[in-house]
């Protein structure tokens, strides 16, 4: 019998963390490229644009690395899953296919797979969504 494509697979992966990596991905896809390295001007003379840059000592990316890092086995296959449904390379419906898949990324390179995918943060907030969670309602409630 074909599933039924009403009833949405559960996510091992808690929302709440999914959000919190799609906002640090979105963070981490706004920095630039040092502009004037050595300016050591004050930021409230230049606006504060220095929180922009991107930088070596860059908290942003450590974030995002530790909390893709910090993912049980499980979580992480809802991860990457989730990002591929969101590409639209899986669909809801293929959604076991997707975390089988997602096996295939060790633990060790999925910081660096996720990091490197452009727009990472968008694919997430497609998957969630058609999960049924909304990234408004998220931020809403923190």
């Amino acid at each position: 019998m074909p599933p039924d494509i009403d009833t949405k697979p559960s996510l091992t992966l808690k929302p709440e963390a999914a959000f919190f990596i799609l906002l640090k991905a979105r963070e981490f896809d706004e920095k630039v490229e040092p502009t004037d390295p050595d300016s050591g001007s004050n930021p409230s003379d230049d606006q504060a644009v220095d929180v922009l840059e991107d930088t070596r000592d860059d908290s942003v990316s450590e974030e995002l690395a530790s909390a893709i890092s910090d993912l049980n086995d499980d979580e992480l296959r809802d991860l990457i899953a989730l990002i591929w449904i969101g590409r639209g390379d899986f669909s809801v419906a293929e959604w076991d296919e997707a975390r089988a898949g997602a096996a295939d990324i060790t633990r060790q390179r999925a910081p660096r797979y996720v990091v490197g995918i452009p727009t990472v943060s968008d694919f997430l907030e497609e998957a969630l969504s058609q999960f049924g969670y909304s990234l408004a309602d998220y931020l809403d409630e923190h």
